[in-house]
């Protein structure tokens, strides 16, 4: 079975980090190995505390909570994403494994099917 590596790029607001996430837990309910990746204005989905019905929205606070029930076991958070946003690691709601730009470049090349969102 391919892998799957799904990069989450934008904030919550946005219709994609809710696509993104229903892509990883779809693939992930079928036994599909799939890791996620935030990076970008992604990593915005990550702080806690969000209140989305301030934007007239449904949190992603459920649906990032079952990634570890759907068995997603990578989750991955860009280290410079954060850093260009002021955010520490401390202040995510999901415990992520930073990586750099070469740890990236890695996952590209392991995970047989990559996608953006």
């Amino acid at each position: 079975m391919k892998s799957l590596l799904v990069i989450s790029r934008h904030p919550p607001a946005r219709l994609a980090a809710r696509e993104a996430l229903d892509m990883v837990l779809a693939a992930a309910a079928f036994g599909v190995p799939t890791a996620l990746l935030f990076m970008e204005d992604g990593v915005l989905q990550l702080l806690k505390g969000q209140d989305a019905s301030a934007v007239g929205q449904k949190s992603l606070a459920a649906n990032l909570q079952a990634l570890d029930l759907y068995g997603v076991e990578e989750v991955l958070v860009c280290q410079h994403s954060l850093t260009e946003r002021g955010i520490q690691s401390k202040q995510c709601a999901l415990d992520c494994r930073t990586v750099d730009s070469v740890q990236i470049a890695h996952l590209l090349a392991h995970y047989d099917q990559v996608v953006s969102l």
